[in-house]
């Protein structure tokens, strides 16, 4: 059963989400779709990005807010070609990081839909 959002934070903690994003951003490097949108030498950054996002949107710290303010995901990500094909691989390179992290089954169910709403609202081509 998924858990509310503001749930996830209290089971897996900064931990669980670390061990996610950084799985997820270890694929970026040799994808031929998405490595390209993300500089080389930010890719630290990108990681911390959505690290804290994550965080601080289930339930964290809300460190992603007090470094960054609102998320304004669609203005932040208008620079980059996201079409069906962008998305689709984002979604696939999170299903393996999901995979790879092990969360609790609770968790996964609470971020998987998530991902896939946001991914899709992404959509800017």
């Amino acid at each position: 059963m998924p858990l509310e959002e503001d749930k996830v934070f209290e089971l897996i903690g900064e931990e669980g989400f670390t061990r996610l994003v950084g799985a997820f951003y270890r694929q970026i490097p040799n994808d031929d779709i998405l490595a390209p949108m993300y500089p080389k030498d930010d890719l630290a950054g990108a990681e911390k990005r959505l690290r804290d996002f994550l965080i601080f949107r289930f339930g964290g710290p809300p460190r992603y807010i007090e470094e960054r303010g609102h998320p304004r995901l669609r203005m932040r990500h208008h620079p980059f070609t996201i079409d069906g094909p962008a998305r689709d691989r984002w979604i696939t390179l999170m299903e393996t990081a999901l995979r790879e992290a092990a969360l609790p089954a609770e968790a996964e169910e609470t971020l998987r839909p998530f991902f896939a709403q946001v991914a899709t609202f992404l959509i800017n081509r």
